[in-house]
Formats: structure tokens, C-alpha cells, sequence
């Protein structure tokens, strides 16, 4: 080989490692970029952002997402993915929902992110099963389902004590009773779609079934 193409070689070994350099480099910065912030979903779940009229989450889902209002959903400890999800969904015809999907499409990704992340690191409250006469059906369609209805036992998805599965099924453990009835009702109505899973075994409960379960389950720890 002689020197010059020695000498090119040379340089184009050194023209590689500085592309891959910053290669590197732009992946770094595009990860840090990614990475959710929760302090600042702290800061905007807490208090809002009254200059573009989005107000804060805690008006609506309490302290810590511990919502006190039975119809608004407990959202503190909620799965990271899942609570993202839920708000990319609000701004699609997959889950419209008045209030909910206005705010959603006033966040930028990065604070959806944010918002969902900082949920993720707080205490969900406990709840109670209220109903004495219907929890023991709930416990037996939660924990087994209805074979002859072809509904699968919730606890299959959502895990013995309600905990769900992270970036799969979320945490139902302690929910309002009325919030997962109305959930369990827009399934089933078509008004919410944005579980293929959920609509199909929606479909096949009656209400008051759906009240049984989301009574066993408001009382799971």
C-alpha cells in the first residue's frame, strides 16, 4: 500500500469517528431532552398555567392526584405510561371528553410527560367497598369473571389487589366507585375507545355488575 492511500485511509478513519462523535453526541442530547421532568409536572399539575388558561390539575383531582370528588378519578401513583397515554388519548376521537380533552390539547408532549411522571412518584389513598350486598359478586367476577359471558377476570390484567401492570393495565386499587361505573358505561357505549380489550368485556356486563365490581375493587389495597 503506498502512502497516500495510507494517508487517505487514515483520514477517512478519523472523518468516521467524528460523524459517530456527534452522532452520539445528538442521541445524548435527544434522550436528555425526552427525559420527563417531575418537578415541573409538579408546578403545572399544582397551579396550572393561568396565561393560557389551563388551570391547575389539583382543582379537579386533589392533592397529590387524591381526588376527593367521587366522579374525578384518584390519579396519584398511577402508572407513568399509562397516565400519558390516557392524556394523548384525550386529544384524539378515542376518548373525547369535554373538559379533559380541552386542557389535554393545551399541553405540549414534554408537559404531558411531565405531569405524568410527577403522578407516578405520589401516594395513591385508599378506598372502601361500600356495598356489603353486591362486593362478594364483584369479588367473583373481579378475581374469576363470567365464564358463560366469555368475561375474563379482571385480575388477570389488573392484578389480584388492583396494582395493574406498568405501561400495560393501570392501578384500579382504591378508585371511586362512581368514576370506574362511568368508565365501565363509555366502554360499553362506545363514548370511550381507546381499549379493544375493554369494549369487547363492557359489552357483555350489566350495570349492576359493573357496580359490583367497581365496589370490590374501590376496597382493594
Amino acid at each position: 500500500m503506498n502512502r497516500v492511500s495510507l494517508s487517505f485511509l487514515k483520514s477517512l478513519v478519523v472523518a468516521s469517528l467524528a460523524v459517530s462523535g456527534f452522532a452520539c453526541a445528538a442521541d445524548a442530547q435527544h434522550a436528555a431532552a425526552a427525559k420527563a421532568d417531575p418537578a415541573k409536572g409538579a408546578t403545572l399539575f399544582d397551579s396550572g398555567d393561568a396565561a393560557r388558561g389551563v388551570p391547575a390539575c389539583a382543582s379537579c383531582h386533589g392533592a397529590g392526584g387524591n381526588s376527593a370528588i367521587a366522579t374525578n378519578p384518584k390519579i396519584g401513583g398511577q402508572f407513568e405510561q399509562y397516565v400519558y397515554k390516557q392524556l394523548v388519548d384525550f386529544t384524539t376521537p378515542n376518548r373525547n371528553q369535554a373538559i379533559m380533552t380541552t386542557y389535554a390539547k393545551a399541553l405540549s408532549d414534554d408537559e404531558k410527560k411531565n405531569i405524568a411522571a410527577y403522578l407516578a412518584t405520589q401516594k395513591p389513598t385508599a378506598g372502601a367497598a361500600r356495598n356489603k350486598d353486591s362486593v362478594e359478586l364483584g369479588r367473583k367476577i373481579y378475581r374469576g369473571g363470567i365464564a358463560d359471558k366469555g368475561v375474563a377476570a379482571c385480575a388477570s390484567c389488573h392484578g389480584a389487589t388492583g396494582s395493574g401492570i406498568p405501561a400495560k393495565y393501570p392501578r384500579l386499587a382504591g378508585q371511586h366507585q362512581d368514576y370506574t361505573v362511568a368508565q365501565l358505561e363509555a366502554f360499553k357505549a362506545g363514548a370511550r375507545n381507546n381499549s379493544v380489550e375493554m369494549t369487547a368485556l363492557s359489552k357483555r356486563l350489566t350495570t349492576d355488575e359493573m357496580k359490583a365490581v367497581a365496589d370490590y375493587v374501590a376496597g382493594l389495597k
